[in-house]
């Protein structure tokens, strides 16, 4: 089997599954216990901490760990909207954004009080700094926008949003769970006020999300009950899962550089081959910004649906658009933001690259790939 999803999940590494281990047998203790088995998994989650924060350039105590992305990118849009809840409130958001920030923003608009902006891209998938400008208005109390796109890749410019927002002391949260673990990310470089992750797009478990609060600001709990989490989000923590959420961000840090050259140079490579021999393949999104290890393409007169199952039966997995919404027969949203026709969108595959993949596999993807293409054009 080739696995070349990994945008939408990755393997545990093995060193995260080793120290995630001991957590599930000798040492379960919880890490609320006082005795010295709860004393250590506490003390565990604290290490595991410190080493989420110094990977995105944060103190500890602004790092709160959730079950996922999703769960902490609506943690955050609902608890600025009931902050405010007593006056009409605007958000700005881009229409490419993840569906747990999507729909969000849509809940809160039909609850009323919030009104919400929806800020359209170019044909790369860039959110123009301009534009964000523009839409700000009196009572903009936050401004939600990811540092990477999950279905194309691109990196949108996130430092300049953050400077003008800081100059007006708007609120600014970035989506960041494509891009930890796979591009340099600092919280002060970036000036946000929030940030979101997940360990299992960096090789860590499924289960964990990162949520960074910048110090000194206000959430309201999620969940009522022990002191977990800075008393904001109570219930036994996730011991195994946050150590090896801890081990993986450093390992993807030191990996990085080397990691980096290695996914470009397999997309460059895969994107050549398909273009090679399927010349009228079209590849969305932005060559220059974007993560390392993302391609996504469009095949004319072709489903994507019907080349991902050709694939699925040689045994290579890739995907149609985020794993959120596939299954569904709708076109990706993000492809449709970028002017894509709805014909175009749906003949769509996307190839993420991640740590355990080969040269040699994407070789075999490319003919694979085209292969696929000219069988079903065949059947036209």
């Amino acid at each position: 089997m080739i696995y070349a999803d990994n945008a939408a999940t990755t393997r545990i590494s093995d060193g995260a599954f080793e120290q995630m281990l001991p957590f599930l047998r000798e040492q379960y203790g919880n890490a609320s216990s006082q005795y010295s088995l709860g004393v250590k998994a506490k003390r565990a989650v604290k290490q595991a901490r410190k080493k989420v924060a110094s990977a995105i350039g944060a103190e500890a105590s602004e790092i709160i760990f959730t079950s996922g992305g999703s769960e902490a990118n609506s943690w955050i849009l609902r608890c600025v909207a009931e902050f405010y809840h007593n006056e009409k409130i605007h958000i700005i958001t881009s229409i490419i954004e993840h569906h747990s920030v999507l729909k969000a923003c849509r809940a809160l608009e039909q609850g009323g009080g919030v009104e919400v902006t929806f800020l359209s891209v170019d044909n790369t998938g860039r959110i123009s700094v301009e534009d964000v400008k523009a839409a700000i208005k009196h009572n903009t109390k936050l401004v939600s926008i990811m540092l990477a796109n999950n279905e194309i890749g691109t990196i949108q410019p996130i430092a300049e949003i953050g400077q003008i927002l800081c100059e007006r002391d708007i609120l600014f949260h970035t989506d960041a769970v494509q891009a930890v673990g796979h591009i340099p990310v600092s919280v002060g470089d970036l000036q946000v006020d929030f940030l979101t992750a997940s360990a299992h797009k960096f090789n860590g478990a499924k289960g964990v999300g990162i949520l960074y609060k910048r110090s000194g600001l206000e959430l309201s709990p999620l969940i009522f009950g022990g002191e977990q989490e800075h008393g904001l989000r109570a219930g036994t923590e996730n011991v195994a899962g946050i150590v090896a959420a801890g081990y993986a961000i450093e390992e993807s840090m030191a990996k990085m550089d080397e990691s980096t050259k290695r996914l470009q140079a397999m997309v460059y490579c895969t994107v050549k081959g398909i273009l090679a021999r399927l010349p009228t393949a079209q590849v969305n999104g932005d060559a220059k910004n974007c993560l390392p290890g993302i391609i996504n393409f469009s095949f004319e007169g072709a489903s994507g649906e019907a080349l991902m199952q050709l694939l699925d039966l040689k045994g290579i997995c890739v995907s149609t658009s985020s794993a959120c919404n596939s299954g569904q027969d709708t076109p990706s949203h993000v492809l449709l933001a970028l002017g894509l026709t709805e014909e175009k969108a749906k003949s769509a595959i996307r190839i993420s690259y991640g740590r355990y993949n080969t040269m040699d596999q994407a070789d075999t993807i490319i003919s694979a790939v085209c292969d696929a293409y000219e069988k079903i054009m065949a059947h036209h």
